[in-house]
């Protein structure tokens, strides 16, 4: 073995030195390979992450301007239903006087006037009605509701079916579209 051997020998471990850097580089590069596809995933991740983010808060954003829109909708809405409650409510005391002008009227001998007193109270209720005005319909009988009716005082009931029910009305109540603007004024039987 001489020197050839040796040479071969001295090539052969060359050769295996360079094929195992080669690998080592190669392992190497794979792990940056690796590090880099793990950051590029990461990297997309935390983009899709914030695009959801952005997503959901653009979502929260329309459906809160969506319930905005909506409630100030309604709000003009019952505003024009109620834009002239004020004035309605101040002729309330006008139309008591009507019914009250008519029912002493009617005792009269004079029937051309009542017709006349009659004729306006008719046209001045339908403007009213027109505007969205409604009685609020209380008669002898029915149950009380606290809520509807407004007791100015209670009374022995006549009868037993009576108790807790309505004796008498003593002014008229008024609703303007769903809202009450005067309650009903009763006597109850207890």
């Amino acid at each position: 073995m001489s020197n050839e051997n040796k040479t071969d020998e001295m090539e052969d471990d060359v050769l295996n030195n360079i094929e195992d850097q080669a690998t080592e580089q190669d392992n190497s590069s794979s792990a940056e390979d690796n590090a880099n596809m793990e950051e590029e995933i990461s990297l997309e991740e935390k983009l899709q992450a914030d695009l959801n983010k952005e997503k959901d808060k653009f979502l929260r954003l329309f459906a809160e301007f969506e319930n905005y829109k909506r409630r100030t909708s309604k709000e003009r809405m019952d505003l024009f239903k109620t834009a002239g409650q004020e004035v309605i409510v101040s002729l309330l005391p006008v139309m008591d006087d009507f019914d009250r002008a008519l029912k002493e009227l009617s005792k009269s001998e004079d029937q051309e006037m009542f017709k006349g007193v009659e004729l306006i109270n008719n046209k001045f209720k339908e403007t009213l009605k027109n505007k969205g005005l409604q009685e609020v319909a209380v008669k002898q009988g029915d149950s009380f509701d606290a809520e509807i009716h407004d007791a100015i005082t209670q009374i022995p009931a006549p009868e037993k079916k009576l108790k807790g029910k309505i004796i008498d009305v003593v002014e008229k109540g008024f609703k303007l579209g769903d809202k009450i603007i005067r309650h009903p004024k009763v006597v109850v039987g207890n």
